[in-house]
């Protein structure tokens, strides 16, 4: 027998409502085992799946149990007795296990496995009884279909546990006129035609309850039995509405309950698989979708966060160049000022040009009326002779000193009236500059008013772009979680799909077909 190690002798006890479920097949390698059955083993599934089924045996069960129940499940009978099994990290739950053959068109293919929670006062009395048959120290005690019977010259202590029905009723029936007839004998009123008489008597009510009571029963034993085995069964009815007859009606509805769920359970299993199927490639398009969606508005976020950067450097050049243009402006006003205060001095000095050409004009107009005097003066000291010689020299200087004056009274006319000239010039430049000015502070004013309205537009739309790169991100949020429940979806329909199979497996074990 297998030994499994280790063994820690701690109790793992099971909960009270639990049913652990398993299914083999003819070698005894799991085939099915339910959720409560992997969760007290504590192996995973891939573990047991296709394992010899005494990988939970525990050493503390004697091998005479499991020998008594392989002979009587082989004979196509269910046995049921406590086990001790031992869970992966050495500790050991106890059950009641029910187990029968799976049979299919008569053959077995299979055997279930059902188990229960037992009572304490069983656990602590199984206990002992093994320790028993581990240590050799049974005696005339032996396992039978799960029971514990008497051998030997003892064994007919153990009747009452083992003896069939019928023979229950042939024993008491014969006992009984046995008991008659010796009654007889003793009393001495022997007559032996009564004593025959009774005798068939008492056979004839032995085949009369055999017909109607014992083999009925037989029969719905082995309708049963097979009902339990998880195969059709068609019960010819019974004429009869006693209690065999009820019973055999429970049996049959029993059976064909089991028969409705199953194909019933099997049916939607069949819907469910296909649903969540659906559902699972449902959710990978979505996800898949979603997914796409996500990095699109990954990128879009990403190009919305470059546009605002752009956008906000746009933004503070705009800003830097409508202050630089109000410089300018401010610049062009004072320029402007400062033509129009040399508009005022051109004309200042275009007026001091006009007067010092009207001295210019006194002064030759000075010189020519000395030197008409100096002439005079000549004349008349030419006139006095000897005696106006001297005065005539002086005439002759004041002559020559007016004519001087006047030649140098024309070059300074000239000389003004040639900076008269260009000063009107320079005063026509200045006043065309100034109107140039003029326009170009102008320009400057309206080109400060665009670059300000520009400005303006940009902070505006650096301010949209900001809303809508951080709707942009809540959008990116809101597809993230959406991912995130795309996988809880597509996880909750795996999951979904994984308990339809479990049933589906849970139908199966049912199902069993002959190899």
């Amino acid at each position: 027998m297998r030994n499994n190690v280790p063994v820690s002798q701690h109790e793992f006890e099971i909960d009270g409502g639990v049913t652990l479920m398993s299914a083999t097949d003819t070698r005894s390698h799991l085939a099915y085992a339910n959720a409560a059955f992997v969760h007290v083993s504590g192996f995973d599934r891939e573990e047991l799946l296709g394992q010899p089924h005494n990988l939970v045996r525990h050493p503390d069960m004697p091998p005479e149990a499991f020998a008594d129940m392989w002979a009587t499940l082989q004979v196509g009978q269910s046995w049921t007795g406590l086990v001790k099994n031992r869970r992966k990290n050495g500790d050991h739950y106890w059950v009641r296990a029910n187990a029968t053959p799976i049979k299919r068109d008569g053959s077995t293919v299979g055997y279930m496995s059902v188990r229960t929670k037992p009572g304490r006062g069983e656990i602590d009395a199984a206990e002992k009884l093994y320790q028993t048959f581990r240590e050799g120290r049974a005696g005339a005690r032996a396992f039978h279909k799960g029971l514990v019977v008497r051998t030997g010259w003892l064994k007919w202590t153990s009747l009452t546990q083992v003896l069939p029905t019928c023979w229950r009723v042939r024993l008491g029936v014969v006992g009984m006129a046995l008991i008659g007839t010796l009654v007889a004998v003793f009393l001495g009123d022997a007559n032996w035609t009564i004593a025959a008489a009774m005798f068939m008597l008492a056979l004839a009510t032995t085949l009369w309850i055999e017909q109607q009571v014992t083999g009925p029963l037989k029969s719905l034993l082995s309708s049963a039995e097979l009902i339990a085995a998880g195969q059709a069964v068609e019960m010819a009815p019974l004429n009869r509405v006693d209690d065999i007859g009820m019973l055999g009606r429970a049996i049959n509805q029993a059976g064909l309950n089991l028969r409705s769920l199953l194909d019933d359970v099997s049916l939607q299993v069949d819907g469910i698989n296909t649903a969540s199927a659906e559902i699972a490639q449902g959710n990978a398009d979505l996800s898949a979708r979603t997914e796409q969606s996500a990095a699109s508005l990954e990128e879009t976020a990403a190009s919305m966060a470059q546009m605002t950067s752009t956008v906000t450097n746009n933004a503070d050049h705009a800003r830097q160049a409508e202050a630089l243009a109000r410089h300018a402006s401010k610049s062009a006003e004072d320029g402007r000022q400062e033509f129009l205060r040399v508009t005022n001095t051109m004309g200042q000095i275009q007026a001091s040009s006009k007067r010092i050409a009207d001295i210019i004009s006194l002064i030759e107009s000075i010189a020519f009326q000395t030197n008409i005097l100096a002439l005079n003066a000549a004349v008349e000291a030419a006139r006095a002779g000897d005696q106006g010689r001297g005065f005539a020299v002086v005439a002759t200087e004041v002559r020559g000193l007016a004519q001087r004056s006047a030649t140098a009274a024309k070059d300074i006319k000239a000389l003004i009236e040639d900076s008269v000239r260009c000063v009107a010039e320079g005063d026509s430049l200045v006043k065309r500059a100034g109107e140039t000015m003029n326009v170009i502070v102008t320009q400057a004013h309206q080109v400060r008013s665009l670059i300000g309205e520009i400005a303006s537009a940009t902070i505006e739309q650096a301010q949209g772009i900001a809303q809508v790169d951080l709707a942009v991100n809540q959008l990116d949020q809101t597809t993230q979680q959406n991912a995130a429940l795309v996988e809880q979806s597509a996880a909750a329909a795996a999951s979904l799909q994984q308990q339809a199979t479990r049933l589906g497996e849970a139908v199966g074990a049912f199902r069993l077909q002959s190899t």
